[in-house]
């Protein structure tokens, strides 16, 4: 029976012996993969820098964009106030236009009555110049004067015309 006991511890070294080597490979392969782990981690440690590094630019690069943005907006600011403050003064003109237009147009309105009389009396005016002049100058001969009388007549004629259709024109 002791043969069976030294076997039966044989056996048990050999299994242990078996056990222990095998730990040691996956303990070894663990080790490695830890390794590469480790070597990874500390990589992504830098690009993590990196990238921090970066966003802090970025954000800095951002809030001086965001900065220089709102002065050119209070700039822009500036310039719209002016250009409304044009466009005000253009609609005060307007009104004041339109106001003297109306104040005028009914002015005209209420004298037109007095204007086309003016009108006609000026006619009559300048008719009875006309006259007084004929009756004033010397008679050199009467072929001439009947000559220029008729020549006088004619646009006289037309001129009259035209005095009564601005007549016609001012009472309409």
């Amino acid at each position: 029976m002791e043969v069976i006991l030294y076997l039966s511890v044989a056996l048990i070294a050999i299994a242990f012996l078996i056990l222990v080597i095998s730990l040691t490979n996956t303990l070894k392969s663990v080790k490695t993969t830890l390794d590469s782990v480790s070597n990874t981690m500390e990589g992504l440690e830098g690009q993590l820098q990196g990238v921090t590094k970066e966003s802090a630019d970025l954000l800095h690069k951002t809030n001086q964009l965001a900065e220089d943005i709102q002065k050119k907006s209070e700039s822009l600011n500036t310039v719209v106030y002016a250009v409304k403050g044009v466009g005000d003064s253009i609609n005060d003109l307007n009104t004041s236009v339109r106001k003297v237009t109306n104040s005028v147009s009914s002015e005209l309105e209420r004298n037109q009555h007095k204007i086309s009389q003016a009108v006609q009396w000026g006619n009559v005016i300048m008719e009875l110049r006309e006259k007084w002049k004929q009756k004033n100058t010397p008679t050199e001969s009467k072929v001439e004067t009947t000559e220029q009388h008729e020549h006088i007549q004619e646009p006289r004629s037309k001129e009259k015309k035209q005095r009564v259709r601005m007549v016609q024109r001012a009472r309409q």
